[in-house]
């Protein structure tokens, strides 16, 4: 009784405001898997997840983020429904999901309810403390018990998140660490990688990874810079407009007078070559194995860091960011509070903090430290993926 006197109070709060008519994308054909992220730091696990389902449980997954998170454009996307009976209820009619995934703990009652009487299965991931979503205030005797009863499993991020969540009346809670990638590794052609490597014999080399245009004069300023220190130095940069390589190469070998090497015109970085610049983003598995150090690009003046840091991580590569993490925020605070990753301010920041870390030693130190931290949440992942094939009847 008192669980449905705090539902209705909650609905009560909504007011009598009239159902949105809100144009949601097509349904694809299928089962449909829904993950819900209430907020960017959320969505980078759960995009990891999404491209695992999709390759091995031949599903579609429906995400649901806040508006200005960027996704791949083949993501299935939509925004949430706001939490009123009437919206929920057309929501669910429209994508029938299999399967809802929420995450760090937003309960959202009228969208539980609904579900839970539609008899669709609920996950909670990445959780660290349940709250009730924030768009009303008020009291609601034991609501958000309620929420948690209908949840098949909570995964929390840590021992303290578990306790939270038992204190909060769930009843099925595993402290099983964050939702991650089992592995970020890229894949590539190793063949070609031994061919540049033995090419690139000794030379240190360092990436600048997905660079905006606004980052473009930071990079050049820091190569320039750090080519005093090591002459021999290569630069692979990976624009993230791939349109600007021609003016690229103009600029840097008019201004700056060097060798600049095209990947799309079958150049290769021999010893005269500065600057060596790929064509594509397909190949990132390649460039991360061949430099020790690498800037995220993105993250100094652009709109957020492009790439997932895990990614140079998983190759042993030490990780220089700026102060604009993106959506990789939480990934980024992991790394530095590990000393995996070196944090910079500005333009002048990135060629001294480049600098420091031509020093094989330093670089290392970040290297290990970043490889280790990667290697972690592999089984959060893979324990959330069987659970998620157990409720959908896809066996083990």
């Amino acid at each position: 009784m008192v669980f449905s006197l705090g539902r209705t109070l909650y609905n009560l709060a909504a007011g009598r405001v009239p159902a949105v008519d809100v144009r949601r994308p097509a349904r694809p054909s299928g089962d449909v898997i829904w993950l819900h992220a209430p907020s960017a730091a959320a969505v980078v696990g759960l995009t990891s997840l999404a491209r695992r389902i999709e390759s091995e449980v031949q599903a579609k997954v429906l995400l649901t983020c806040p508006e200005d998170v960027a996704l791949p454009p083949q993501q299935l996307r939509d925004s949430a429904p706001f939490d009123r009976p009437a919206e929920v209820r057309s929501f669910l009619q429209h994508w029938q999901p299999k399967l809802v995934i929420f995450s760090e703990g937003e309960l959202r009652p009228a969208l539980i309810a609904e579900a839970r009487e539609r008899c669709i299965p609920m996950l909670m991931v990445n959780a660290r403390d349940p709250f009730l979503l924030r768009e009303r205030d008020g009291w609601y005797p034991g609501l958000v018990r309620s929420c948690l009863t209908a949840q098949q499993r909570v995964f929390a991020i840590d021992a303290a998140g578990a306790r939270a969540f038992r204190r909060a009346g769930a009843e099925e809670v595993v402290a099983l660490g964050r939702l991650e990638e089992p592995s970020a590794a890229l894949p590539h052609h190793e063949p070609e990688r031994a061919a540049l490597a033995a090419l690139l014999a000794t030379r240190p080399i360092w990436l600048a990874v997905g660079v905006p245009e606004a980052e473009e004069p930071a990079v050049i300023a820091a190569h320039r810079a750090a080519l005093r220190l090591s002459h021999r130095l290569l630069l692979i940069l990976v624009p993230q407009d791939f349109s600007r390589a021609e003016a690229l190469v103009q600029q840097m070998e008019v201004a700056e007078g060097w060798t600049v090497a095209q990947r799309r015109l079958e150049q290769e970085p021999d010893p005269e070559t500065t600057v060596y610049i790929p064509d594509s983003d397909s190949e990132y598995g390649l460039w991360y194995r061949l430099a020790p150090v690498c800037f995220m690009g993105g993250s100094l003046s652009g709109q957020g860091c492009a790439r997932n840091p895990m990614e140079a991580a998983a190759m042993g590569s030490a990780i220089i960011y700026g102060p604009k993490p993106g959506i990789f925020g939480s990934v980024f605070g992991r790394l530095g509070a590990g000393q995996a990753a070196r944090a910079v301010g500005d333009a002048a920041d990135l060629g001294e903090a480049l600098g420091d870390l031509l020093a094989p030693d330093r670089a290392a130190r970040l290297a290990q430290a970043a490889w280790s931290l990667s290697s972690d949440g592999g089984e959060a992942s893979e324990r959330v993926f069987q659970d998620l094939r157990h409720l959908m009847g896809r066996g083990a």
